[in-house]
């Protein structure tokens, strides 16, 4: 069965933020911490995990994904500090 993520990913403490999709968690943060991607995580230096949740469907992952990334900037910092008010990188726990 195959597990997908949906992730919020910040620059630091109420930092700039960025929602993704994925496949496979830990390669993708990997991937983001060490820049391999042009985007907006490498030229805004957006590497720590603060947030992510796992689905199994990836039209309901896709569709969360969507969801947060319409949401107020007010709102995602509520659904980070609901299981991780320090903003911890979650990456080193996975």
């Amino acid at each position: 069965m195959s597990t997908y993520a949906v992730y919020i990913l910040a620059s630091k403490r109420n930092g700039t933020l960025y929602t993704g999709v994925t496949n496979n968690l830990l390669r993708r943060i990997w991937e983001h911490k060490n820049n391999i991607v042009e985007g907006f995580t490498k030229k805004y230096n957006v590497h720590l995990l603060v947030h992510y949740e796992l689905f199994t469907d990836i039209r309901l992952a896709l569709a969360r994904e969507k969801e947060i990334k319409q949401w107020t900037r007010a709102w995602k910092t509520q659904l980070i500090e609901k299981d991780n008010p320090l903003w911890k990188d979650l990456y080193f726990s996975l």
